[in-house]
């Protein structure tokens, strides 16, 4: 018998995924709380508690010696196969309990077998319920000591491409992977038969459900029609082409903004750039590719990035209940995770969440309230990443490689404002020639027209990609601001897709830098007058 400082029963009070109680034993409905012993055995094992409430009242057994043969017995008659489970007995305030210890299950699915019905149960948060289809295809290959990657497929090695892996490993590793890497890395068996694993990176992968969805959304939230979705991208294909795909759209959908200090600059991206791809790469391997109909998607919004995986934490658990700088690094698919550590797009051990929370806490602007963000459910995986430039004022204005500082009548140069006068220029004492919209930076002499730097302003202000605003600096430029444009004169301007050029409009008219023109038919605009 355990004596009371050696077990604190107050610690386990109330409902987790790793303990669950009853107040009685319940001889005639056994179920209630066998289900547990088999949710307990078929995950990663948990405690059972019998004298304790609902209510987490500490009421205590009576007849201490009959429950535990009858929880033995009961076990021993209802569960197929049998879990590794030991009994003890807890004494507190004159008052008996059972403590029933189950060990995660190697021969898994556990049933409760009873009442004519055969159910393998498993936990979810803090609730015991049966496993569904897909659950048992889980529990099976985890008795069988297999995972969905290292099943067999229906395709040989010599059926499908692989440039793609080719290139990418001798890029990143300096070696060529050969057909002998293929069997010893488990992408393919002695007779040249591909795993699901071998499937997901091929180039044209045929296994359809592995696809990448990324948009980016106009404002804060979703929304329906088609001018709330600036850019929107569906991607297909190797594992490989997925992460590379999804990290060129996060690139074009995002900025980075630098400050000049005394020795070098410093880099002010929207996000951190490791903590994005280390979120992106984790949602591509530790996916659950058994939820079929189903696919990671990158949501960009102004203020946040968010990154969907389907598939909840690999042990059943919510990682919004668990401190994410102590979660070990468990993988749900391990031979993809194997080739993508041997590439070094992630490590072998360690978590990825603390790395994450890592780059945030170093970067620049980070603030505590824009800590990353995880959230699980049973099917269902969540990353949220903030924009540290969001709602942070730009104080400098872009000239070429350089950022100074603008005001109204004012030119900077160097360290020292001077006037600025039509035609002339004061520097110190002495006024020097003015060429007309030239002014000298140094050596070097940049255009200045106030119209197009107060244009710059409100362009540099957007969040928008780089690629967008060197196409509306691109249609400024051609088609100035006295001259009425529509949607037709920008498909002739350049070469963008009808929807894309409609897309373009509406962000022009959501930073203010283009005005509708009324009177002459509708869809006409023009650039708005920026000069003073």
């Amino acid at each position: 018998m355990r004596k009371a400082a050696e077990f604190k029963l107050d610690e386990f009070l109330g409902e987790t995924t790793l303990y669950d109680k009853k107040l009685t034993l319940e001889e005639r409905k056994p179920k209630s709380w066998l289900k547990s012993i088999s949710a307990f055995a078929n995950g990663d094992g948990g405690i059972l508690f019998f004298g304790i409430s609902d209510e987490d009242e500490l009421r205590g057994l009576q007849d201490l010696k009959r429950a535990s043969e009858k929880i033995s017995e009961l076990i021993k008659e209802r569960m197929d196969p049998i879990p590794k489970v030991s009994l003890k007995i807890y004494r507190r305030d004159g008052k008996d309990f059972i403590i029933v210890n189950v060990a995660a299950g190697m021969e898994t699915p556990y049933y409760y077998v009873g009442d004519g019905s055969r159910i393998a149960f498993i936990r979810i948060g803090n609730e015991s319920v049966p496993a569904g289809a897909v659950d048992l295809k889980r529990l099976v290959m985890k008795g069988s000591k297999a995972t969905f990657d290292s099943l067999l497929s229906q395709y040989r090695l010599e059926d499908l491409d692989f440039s793609k892996l080719r290139a990418t490993y001798r890029l990143r590793t300096g070696k060529k992977i050969t057909v002998d890497d293929f069997i010893s890395f488990g992408l393919a068996d002695d007779n040249h038969v591909l795993t699901n694993a071998g499937v997901l990176l091929a180039d044209e992968s045929p296994m359809r459900h592995s696809r990448l969805f990324c948009t980016r959304w106009l404002g804060l939230d979703k929304a329906s029609g088609l001018m709330e979705a600036w850019d929107d991208k569906e991607y297909s294909g190797s594992l490989l082409s997925l992460l590379q795909n999804g990290e060129e759209f996060i690139k074009n959908n995002t900025k980075m903004r630098w400050k000049k200090i005394a020795d070098g600059r410093i880099d002010m991206p929207d996000y951190p750039e490791r903590a994005a791809l280390e979120c992106l790469v984790n949602a591509l391997i530790h996916r659950d590719y058994m939820e079929l109909g189903s696919e990671v998607h990158i949501d960009i919004f102004d203020n946040r990035m968010e990154i969907y995986s389907p598939g909840g934490m690999f042990d059943g658990s919510l990682v919004q209940n668990l401190d994410t700088d102590l979660v070990a690094s468990k993988r749900r698919n391990p031979i993809i995770a194997d080739i993508f550590s041997r590439m070094k797009y992630m490590e072998r051990r360690g978590s990825g969440f603390k790395k994450i929370k890592g780059d945030y806490q170093y970067a620049y602007n980070y603030r505590a309230e824009l800590a990353p963000k995880f959230k699980s459910t049973a099917t269902s995986f969540f990353v949220t990443l903030y924009n540290l430039n969001y709602n942070v004022p730009i104080e400098k204005v872009v000239f070429g490689e350089e950022k100074v500082d603008f005001e109204p009548k004012k030119v900077a140069f160097g360290e020292e404002k001077v006037d600025f006068e039509p035609e002339k220029v004061a520097f110190g004492e002495e006024k020097v020639d003015f060429e007309p919209k030239k002014v000298a930076f140094g050596e070097e002499k940049v255009d200045f027209e106030p119209e197009k730097v107060n244009f710059e302003v409100l362009l540099e202000q957007a969040h928008f990609s780089n690629v967008t605003k060197q196409r509306m600096r691109a249609l400024y430029d051609s088609i100035g601001s006295s001259n009425i444009f529509t949607r037709k004169t920008i498909l002739e301007i350049m070469n963008l897709s009808p929807t894309y050029a409609s897309n373009l409009i509406s962000k022009m008219k959501q930073i203010g830098i283009i005005e509708i023109v009324t009177g002459q038919g509708k869809g006409r605009y023009k650039f708005k007058n920026f000069d003073g």
